[in-house]
C-alpha cells in the first residue's frame, strides 16, 4: 500500500502542511473525485495519443535511442490563485524593465558600469557581450520582447527568480498545446473554476513584434528557424502557424539594397521584422561566425541602418549571463529607485577569488552552473555528484572562473503528479516558467510553462533529462471556487461529462485483479462538513484488492460492462466514493537534492 507522501521538507503546491487541501484545488479535485480511474487513465492515454499525432516533440542532441520525443505531460494541473499572480506579475515586470534599461545603458553610455554598481570586467568579458552593435539604437529602445524568467518555491513556499532566459526563451508552444489538449480531453474540468485564458498569446506576440517596424501593421513578420533538426523545431512552426507568418531558414532571406528580403514562389517580398531562433553566433556570416550557413549575409548592416528589426535584439544575452544575474537586484535599485519584488537565489562568482575559494571548499553542498549553459549541461550538483565527479569538474572551475556560478541547494517545490506505471500519485517537483512580452506595454500570459522533475526522486524539470510539463492555471479568484461551482461538483442530479471527442480513441483497461482507487472526496467531504475525523488518518493513494480487506466490496459499485457506475448511479446506491482524486492524501517524507532548472 502506497500513500501521497507531501512531507515536510519540501513546499506542497496542493496541500497545507497540516495535509488540508489548499483552498484554489478544491473545484479540481472534485472533479477528479466524480471522474473515476478508469476514465481518468483512458483521457490520459488519448491525450498522450494526441500530443504523438500533432508531433509535440522535442530533440534530445546526442542520444543513440533516438532524437525525437514526445514532450511528457501530467494532466493535473498546477493552480495559481488570483492574488498570488498579481504578486508574481507585478515582480516580473519590475524586472524586465531594469533588464532592458540595463541593456540600452551598456550598449551606450554604461553609466552604471562608471558608477561602480556592477564590475566592468564581468560585462565586457561576457561571451554574449556584443561590441558589433554597441551605439545601436534599438526599435522602441526595447532589447528583450520576449523573456522566460524562470521561478522556484523554496522549502517556506516564497518564490524566487532562478534565471533569466533573454535570448531565445523556449516552451511557450508546449504551454499552448497542453492547454488546447487539456480542453479537448478534461473540458468539464474547467467549467466555471474561474481560469484566466492563454489563448491570446500568439496574437500578442505579433502585435508585439509588428509594432517594432513602422510600416505597422501591415509590416512583414518571419520566424528564423535553423531547420527541422534544431530541439525546438515543433515550437518555431507552431508558432508561426499560429501567428499566421512565413517559417524560414537563412537561404530563404537575402540582403539586397539595403534591405532583408524573403523569396516566395511569386516574387521577393521585403522583411520588416525578424523573430529569430538562431543564436547570436550564427545569424549573419559576415559579421559573426564565418561558417555560419544558418543565417543571412548582410544582415547586421541592414540591421545597424534599422531597415529591419531582431527580436530579440542581437546582444541581449549578456543579460542572461549567470554572473550578471547575480547583479540583477542592483539594476532594479539603480534604475527603478525601487526595491526587488522577486529575490534571486544567491549566487557565488567564480571570478570574485572569496567566492571562488568558498565554491571549491564547499562543492559538495553547492550547485555549480557554467553561465552560459542551459537544458541542464554544463552543471555540478554537489549532493548528487560522486567525488570523482566532483573532482574532474572543479578542475574545469579553477581553469576558467568566470565562466561559473554557484548556489545553495534549494528545496524546489512538489506537486501531485500521476505515475501510470504504479496508478498512483506521487510527489515530483516543479519550477514556473513564465512568458513575459515586452512591447510598448508589458503581456505577460497567466500562467507560464510548469516543468516537471518526473524521474522518482529528480529534481532535475528539463525534458533532456527527463523533465516533463503540467498545464498552469491562473485563476480570477483566490478559492475555494465560488458557490456556484462548489454546486456543481456536489449536485446529485449533475449530468455526466460526454467522453472526448478525439479521433482514434484508445482504450485502457485496468487489469483484473490490481488496484482500485480510493477517494480524496471522502477527505474533502469531511473537510466541507468539518468533521473531527478529517486528519484522523491517511487514506491510500492506491488501495490493493483483497477479499479480506474492507475495500474488496467495491467491484459491486460498477455496471454489467465492468464500468464504474457515474456520480448519481453511486450516489443513488448509496456506494463509497472511488474517484481518482482519492488516491490524493497527505503524509510525510524525507529530505531529498534539489535541482536547479536549466533551459527547456
Amino acid at each position: 500500500m502506497e500513500q501521497y507522501d507531501q512531507g515536510t521538507t519540501f513546499f506542497d503546491e496542493m496541500f497545507t502542511p497540516q495535509g488540508q487541501v489548499r483552498p484554489h484545488y478544491q473545484g479540481v479535485l472534485s472533479y477528479f473525485r466524480r471522474l473515476g480511474t478508469t476514465e481518468f487513465q483512458r483521457r490520459q492515454a488519448l491525450m498522450d495519443l494526441a500530443f504523438r499525432n500533432q508531433g509535440i516533440t522535442f530533440t534530445v542532441y546526442g542520444d543513440s535511442a533516438g532524437v525525437e520525443r514526445t514532450f511528457p505531460f501530467d494532466p493535473v494541473p498546477r493552480i495559481i490563485p488570483a492574488s498570488e499572480w498579481s504578486a508574481l506579475e507585478a515582480g516580473l515586470k519590475q524586472r524586465v524593465k531594469a533588464l532592458n534599461a540595463f541593456l540600452r545603458d551598456v550598449y551606450s553610455d554604461g553609466q552604471i558600469l562608471k558608477d561602480g554598481i556592477i564590475p566592468r570586467e564581468l560585462v565586457y568579458t561576457s561571451s554574449n557581450f556584443r561590441r558589433e552593435v554597441h551605439g545601436l539604437q534599438v526599435p522602441l529602445g526595447i532589447y528583450t520582447h520576449i523573456v522566460g524568467s524562470d521561478l522556484i518555491r523554496d522549502e517556506q513556499g516564497r518564490y524566487l527568480v532562478l534565471e533569466d532566459n533573454l535570448r531565445s526563451p523556449s516552451g511557450v508552444s508546449y504551454l499552448l498545446a497542453n492547454r488546447q489538449a487539456m480542453t479537448r480531453i478534461f473540458p468539464g474540468m474547467f467549467e466555471r473554476q474561474g481560469v484566466r485564458t492563454v489563448d491570446h498569446y500568439t496574437t500578442a506576440l505579433l502585435g508585439v513584434l509588428s509594432s517594432l517596424s513602422p510600416r505597422a501593421p501591415e509590416a512583414t513578420v518571419v520566424v528564423l528557424t535553423p531547420g527541422m533538426y534544431n530541439s525546438a523545431y515543433f515550437e518555431h512552426a507552431y508558432l508561426a502557424q499560429q501567428m499566421g507568418v512565413e517559417l524560414v531558414e537563412g537561404r530563404d532571406l537575402f540582403v539586397d539594397g539595403g534591405r532583408v528580403w524573403m523569396r516566395t514562389t511569386s516574387g521577393r517580398t521585403q522583411v520588416d521584422v525578424i523573430y529569430r531562433r538562431i543564436d547570436d553566433d550564427f545569424l549573419d556570416p559576415l559579421t559573426f561566425r564565418r561558417d555560419s550557413a544558418l543565417g543571412v549575409p548582410g544582415l547586421v548592416e541592414v540591421y545597424r541602418q534599422g531597415r529591419v528589426a531582431i527580436a530579440n535584439a542581437i546582444g541581449a544575452g549578456v543579460a542572461d549571463d549567470k554572473a550578471v544575474y547575480a547583479y540583477v537586484p542592483r539594476m532594479i535599485e539603480y534604475y527603478l529607485g525601487e526595491q526587488p519584488l522577486l529575490d534571486n537565489v544567491p549566487t557565488f562568482l567564480g571570478w570574485n577569488p572569496d567566492h571562488l575559494a568558498y565554491m571549491l571548499d564547499n562543492a559538495a553542498e553547492l550547485v555549480i552552473k557554467a553561465v552560459g549553459e542551459a537544458g541542464g549541461y554544463g552543471m555540478l550538483i554537489g549532493p548528487a555528484a560522486t567525488r570523482e565527479e566532483t573532482e574532474d569538474f572543479l578542475k574545469n572551475v579553477r581553469a576558467n572562473p568566470r565562466n561559473y556560478i554557484a548556489q545553495p541547494v534549494i528545496g524546489l517545490s512538489r506537486h501531485p503528479t500521476f505515475y501510470p506505471d504504479a496508478r498512483a500519485f506521487e510527489p515530483a517537483h516543479v519550477d514556473l516558467r513564465p512568458y513575459i512580452l515586452v512591447g510598448q506595454e508589458v503581456t505577460i500570459v497567466p500562467g507560464g510553462l510548469t516543468r516537471v522533475a518526473l524521474r522518482r526522486g529528480s529534481l532535475v524539470v528539463n525534458s533532456s533529462q527527463g523533465g516533463g510539463s503540467k498545464d498552469t492555471w491562473v485563476l480570477n479568484h483566490d478559492g475555494p471556487a465560488p458557490a456556484r461551482i462548489q454546486q456543481q461538483f456536489q449536485g446529485a442530479t449533475e449530468p455526466q461529462e460526454p467522453h472526448p471527442a478525439v479521433p482514434g480513441e484508445v482504450k485502457v483497461e485496468a487489469q483484473a485483479g490490481h488496484t482500485q482507487v480510493q477517494s480524496l472526496g471522502r477527505m474533502m467531504q469531511e473537510q466541507s462538513l468539518g468533521g473531527a475525523q478529517a486528519h484522523s488518518r491517511s487514506p491510500s493513494l492506491v488501495q490493493e484488492e483483497d477479499p479480506q480487506s474492507s475495500t474488496a466490496g467495491q467491484h459491486q459499485w460498477q455496471g454489467a460492462a465492468g464500468e464504474p457506475l457515474s456520480a448519481e448511479e453511486r450516489d443513488e446506491a448509496g456506494a463509497p466514493d472511488s474517484g481518482v482524486s482519492d488516491m490524493l492524501t497527505s503524509g510525510q517524507s524525507g529530505p531529498g537534492p534539489a535541482d536547479p532548472k536549466g533551459d527547456i
